[in-house]
């Protein structure tokens, strides 16, 4: 699954994305979106498979809508932190498929 390969990349961090309070953040925050939203699609009946690519759909909506707020509101649109989203996909996922059964 390409967020676990994103997770395993996310691995080697460079010291520019050295884990801080806000990495760990979007870390954290990323895992729950795709937890809470398999888990809502599981509710809904929908299929495993399925759930878990919706619910990965919405977490990289979720994260590159944040960077996109974060640029409109006078910061600036870090693709670091979409790493650290992705990295918190990634593990989330990783737990949902082992406990599918």
């Amino acid at each position: 699954m390409e967020v676990v390969l994103a997770f395993a990349l996310s691995l080697h961090v460079p010291p520019r994305l050295a884990v801080g309070p806000d990495k760990v953040k979007h870390f954290f925050m990323s895992a729950f979106v795709q937890s809470a939203s398999y888990s809502a699609l599981r509710l809904a009946r929908v299929d495993h498979d399925d759930a878990l690519v919706a619910a990965s759909v919405a977490t990289v909506a979720v994260g590159i809508a944040k960077e996109v707020y974060d640029r409109r509101s006078g910061g600036r649109f870090d693709p670091h932190d979409l790493l650290w989203d992705l990295a918190g996909a990634g593990a989330a996922a990783a737990l949902l498929e082992q406990s599918r059964r």
